[in-house]
């Protein structure tokens, strides 16, 4: 995101090699020495390259999703490192350093000339998921929180149902031209509602088999049957079996 007085940058790549490729691509665009770093989450693909950018680079986080990093960000390399010899090669002598700014809801950049609002509104795919708002150009970056028929990915008890989709309520009114998500296709504000209605269904049908007495695995194995007939065109049905398992946690 380029201003005439700063550039923001919103993640990394995998790996120093990556965060190289898009420091490269930064200082090509920039009118100004000024470079800010933010990540919208802490998993790998997204944060484990900031090795690679300038001394001078203010790193900026939610405080949340430090926390998150400080206290996970090793295990979840190690498992990163398992999925490939090239992860693993991507992956070798990350460091991190502290961020120079932290906040706890919100935070507005002038860039110059364009405004950046990064903000944090509680868990979703992680605990400290951050979307970034660009004002003047009405561009949404969500990290996971938004995508184009991907099913949304709760990986483990850090994650939230519920307030996922109380986060793409609060989106909705920004009503962005454009939406940039962190996987899959550049789209434009309506993918906000289609991410919330398959996530309400989702939800739904979760509820209406645990009213059943269905355990959490048996409403797993059926409700990724059906979507997988109803949704032919949304990616990877796998994550579906961990959001109904969250859907019963939450609703005890």
């Amino acid at each position: 995101v380029v201003g005439d007085r700063a550039t923001l940058v919103v993640d990394t790549g995998l790996g120093a090699r990556n965060g190289a490729i898009v420091v490269k691509q930064a200082e090509k665009l920039a009118k100004a020495p000024i470079l800010y770093l933010t990540t919208t989450h802490f998993h790998p693909e997204h944060a484990m390259g900031e090795q690679a950018f300038p001394p001078r680079t203010v790193i900026i986080r939610p405080a949340v999703q430090q926390d998150e990093m400080n206290q996970h960000a090793t295990e979840l390399m190690d498992l990163f490192r398992g999925f490939s010899a090239q992860s693993k090669e991507l992956l070798e002598d990350v460091k991190l350093r502290p961020p120079d700014i932290v906040f706890d809801k919100e935070i507005k950049l002038d860039l110059g000339g364009v405004t950046a609002r990064l903000f944090w509104w509680g868990p979703a795919h992680t605990q400290g998921d951050e979307l970034i708002f660009v004002e003047q150009d009405s561009v949404l970056i969500p990290g996971d929180i938004v995508q184009d028929k991907i099913v949304p990915n709760m990986p483990n008890a850090d994650a939230n149902v519920k307030n996922w989709l109380a986060i793409l309520d609060r989106l909705e009114p920004l009503k962005p031209r454009f939406i940039l998500p962190d996987h899959g296709a550049l789209g434009d504000g309506s993918l906000i509602a289609k991410e919330r209605a398959f996530l309400l269904e989702l939800q739904n049908r979760s509820l209406e088999l645990k009213r059943q007495g269905k355990s959490a695995n048996e409403a797993a194995t059926i409700v990724t049957a059906e979507f997988k007939t109803k949704y032919p065109d949304w990616q990877t049905m796998g994550p579906l079996a961990n959001v109904v398992k969250r859907v019963y946690a939450e609703h005890p």
